[in-house]
Order: structure tokens, then sequence, then C-alpha cells
């Protein structure tokens, strides 16, 4: 008797075990792995982003029709082919503006906010990220790893828009992950012609998201699935949820930050922003957008949102 109930705690530790390694496996590959194969058209890229947004159909065709977004793929330091766009101003200046996507988007999803800067007369690098849009990868990094990529178009940047009077002056300017990303790359040591940043409804971690998301979607709490998924990520690909902490790294961040969130975001939650905020030094500025959802502030207060990232920016960047 003694030696059948052994056998089957043994027999439930091991079905256990084995649902958790899983349901770890499960939640990497549902949350990381590449969201879509790169089969987009040229020709039909920037459909979503004018259908939402039919202001910036003007410029959109005077860019296509003039051949002016430029294409360029970079070898990254782990031998990937990583793409971007850029555009150069209608006048040269040395202003620049890198801008980041989020989750499972592309650099297309960002072309409402380089339009913001295109009116400012800057230039403008919009990167698709690791395992986004036509960069190769095959796991999301969820702004982490991504930090270096981030770090390596900045200087592609500054090659492209200086000038014979000097370097290029840039912001840096992200929405949801690559809000997130933003705020990583800010807590590097990033060169002097990076000015200021703006991050845009990010998380304080991975850990923190994904623990949201655990609840929300699932209804799961955070133990065991969180814990060994993390642990199995990490020897896997070089990384935990816990240490991908935007909150760590705004906290080096001694250059100025613009805050943005919406009150209604329960995607990357409202609350997130203000311990962000509060570990950030000063320069800074926090702004609610009211009534907006996960990235609808720009959506929702077009021209409000164009002001507060005008007049934040415009300090650093005369």
């Amino acid at each position: 008797m003694r030696k059948s109930i052994k056998i089957s705690l043994i027999t439930v530790t091991i079905v256990v075990l084995l649902a958790i390694v899983g349901g770890s496996i499960y939640m990497i590959e549902y949350s990381l792995r590449r969201p879509y194969p790169i089969n987009v058209s040229y020709k039909d890229r920037f459909a979503h982003v004018i259908n939402d947004n039919p202001e910036i159909k003007p410029w959109i065709d005077s860019l296509t029709q003039g051949n002016l977004i430029h294409d360029t793929l970079v070898t990254m330091q782990d031998d990937e082919q990583h793409h971007a766009v850029f555009v150069y101003a209608p006048q040269p200046t040395r202003k620049t503006a890198v801008v980041l996507h989020g989750y499972h988007d592309s650099h297309t999803g960002m072309m409402q906010i380089a339009h913001i800067y295109a009116r400012m007369g800057y230039n403008v690098l919009l990167p698709d990220h690791h395992a986004h849009g036509w960069s190769e990868g095959e796991m999301v990094q969820m702004g982490w790893k991504e930090r270096h990529d981030v770090l390596r178009w900045m200087a592609i940047a500054d090659s492209l828009f200086s000038d014979s009077t000097g370097h290029s002056e840039q912001v840096v300017h992200g929405i949801s992950m690559g809000a997130a990303l933003t705020m990583c790359v800010s807590g590097e040591d990033t060169p002097d012609y990076v000015k200021c940043f703006v991050e845009d409804c990010g998380y304080t971690s991975v850990w923190d998201e994904f623990k949201n998301e655990l609840k929300t979607q699932f209804g799961l709490p955070p133990f065991p699935l969180l814990y060994t998924a993390s642990a199995l990520n990490k020897l896997l690909y070089g990384w935990s949820f816990g240490e991908a902490s935007p909150l760590k790294q705004v906290a080096k961040c001694q250059k100025p930050m613009l805050f943005i969130h919406g009150d209604r975001d329960t995607y990357v939650r409202t609350d997130m922003v203000y311990p962000l905020y509060k570990a950030k030094s000063q320069p800074k500025q926090l702004w609610i957008a009211k009534g907006s959802k996960h990235a609808e502030s720009y959506k929702d207060h077009r021209q409000e949102y164009t002001e507060v990232v005008k007049k934040f920016v415009s300090r650093y960047i005369p």
C-alpha cells in the first residue's frame, strides 16, 4: 500500500512538473515568438496607418511619389540583418528623431509620430526591431536586448544627418514596447548627440507586464509559471523577465525625458507610469492623456499630443 502511494505521488509530481515546463514553453512561444512572416509589400505597407491617421496621407503620398523614403539594411553585432527607413528633412538639418515602434508592430505603425517630427523640420529614422517587420530574428526581446541595436541605429542616424558644423541632435521617441526600449536605452551611456527621450505608455519591467497579462488574459497567478518561464527564457535566450527592467534603467538616465500615458490603459496599466516618473531624476515631464486606452493618446488628442511633444523636445533641441 505504501509503495503504491509512493509511486502515485511520484507520478503526480512528474505530471505537475511536465505541465509546468510545458506551460512555460507555451508562454514563451505565445509571448515572444515572431508575430508574423515578412510578407507585407512595399506598396501596401502604409495602408493601415493612413486608415487610422488620414491626416498624414498627403505627407506619405509625397514621400512615396518622390521616392523620399529610404530603406536600409544593417548587420547587427549578432550577424542579423536589421531594417530601417529614414527620411531627410525638407531643409538640411542636424535635428533628428529616432522613432521606436511597439510590440507586434513595425516602422509603418509609427509614421504618425514621424509626421510630428517631420513637421518640426526633423530628419527621421524608424527601425524595425529584432523579430519585427523586415528585420531578422525569431524571438521578441521586449525592448531589453534590443537596446544594443538602438545604440547602433543612433550611430547610423548620426552618420547620416551630421554635417560640417557638428553631430546630429537626436530625440528618441517610443510607444509601448518601443517606450520600454526607449527607457532601456536611456540607462545606457548614450552619446552627447542624444539630447532627450519621449516614452509613451511603457511598462516598468517585462516581469510586471507579463504578470499583469497572466492575470487579465488567463486568470493565473505569477507562481509558478512566470518564475519557470523566466528561468527557461534565461537559459534559452540569455535574459530573464526580471532583469528586463525599464524602471531600473530609467533611474540611471540623466537626460530629459517626457512620460506619456493614457489614464484608461489596462494593457500597460496607467499606474506603471508613476514609479517610472518617480525613479527618473530631473529634468522630466509627465502628461496623462484623459480617457485614452493603451497607445491611443495620440489618436485621442492629436493636437495636444503634438504640442506637448513639440514644446518638450524644443527645450533641448532648440
